[in-house]
């Protein structure tokens, strides 16, 4: 089996549900809060561990309560943490959540997110071997999130980009891609399908919510149905189908199923709250009935 290396965010999440998002100025009564781990890159390596997969975690925590608890909370699910490093002065990425019929809307706060550099990136990719893959997000200073995309290139891993949350800025590094995994807003914001398949020769993978998701190649696109399910919170829906993917193409399987395991977690993942308390194990995907 093939090891995953996630290079991304860690955040803590602070999540409160609302019967609508509240106009300029208003006041709305909410409920359910509750705070959980977060930020997509912790997010996608807890999924690739649950479901599965050999996993080396890179990023930046605060020297704060909330950095020293997802540390320890990496450790127990399984995740190499030699290198996520702890920032002097520095409060862990946060994130505030509103869930509103069952979707959600987020203002995140870098944090030591900002804090990652190349030279972590160098550090993290010396015992990465060539077939191993590579994912990573953009919730981290774009510049080394593109100068890593290239260094595992050159490494000869399978780089896989989430390009969330979108910035065009990362266009001029989607040549080192193999596989992107955008949704229908930042596809749209990173200029189209016609504009990536010219950048990069790079499989696209686009996710469509509760419609399913679509693989596009230059050979044209398919699109694929996704388990229905009665969603409650879309939280880390994504970055399970992203963790799902790499776990199941660590171990061998073809891009139509991994990506078909990958979204039957990421639809299991929206019945429950929080985003990584909401992430299956690999038993919960293999067993769940319809």
């Amino acid at each position: 089996m093939k090891r995953v290396f996630i290079v991304g965010s860690i955040n803590t999440d602070f999540v409160i549900s609302a019967p609508y998002v509240p106009a300029e100025g208003e006041t709305l009564a909410g409920g359910g809060f509750f705070t959980a781990r977060g930020g997509k890159g912790a997010n996608q390596a807890v999924a690739t561990r649950r479901l599965g997969g050999e996993i080396k975690m890179c990023g930046c925590v605060g020297d704060d309560l909330f950095g020293r608890e997802t540390v320890r909370a990496f450790e127990k699910e399984g995740v190499d943490v030699s290198h996520v490093r702890t920032v002097a002065n520095t409060p862990t990425g946060t994130a505030v959540i509103i869930v509103s019929g069952g979707e959600n809307r987020i203002i995140l706060d870098m944090g030591a997110n900002a804090c990652l550099t190349r030279e972590d990136v160098d550090t993290f990719l010396q015992d990465a071997e060539r077939g191993d893959i590579y994912l990573t997000q953009l919730e981290n200073p774009i510049d080394v999130i593109g100068y890593g995309l290239r260094k595992a290139k050159e490494k000869g891993l399978f780089v896989v980009l989430n390009p969330a949350p979108a910035n065009a800025d990362i266009i001029p590094y989607l040549q080192y891609c193999d596989l992107i995994t955008p949704n229908e807003t930042e596809i749209e914001i990173l200029g189209g399908t016609e504009k990536l398949l010219a950048l990069t020769r790079a499989t696209i993978v686009v996710t469509l919510g509760g419609e399913g998701y679509k693989i596009i190649t230059e050979k044209g696109e398919t699109k694929y149905p996704c388990m229905q399910v009665t969603a409650i919170d879309t939280t880390a829906a994504g970055d399970t189908l992203c963790g799902g993917l790499v776990a199941r193409l660590a171990k061998g399987s073809s891009l139509l199923d991994a990506v078909e395991f990958g979204g039957r977690a990421a639809s299991i993942a929206c019945m429950k709250k929080g985003a990584q308390p909401s992430i299956p194990t690999y038993e919960e995907v293999k067993n769940y009935k319809t």
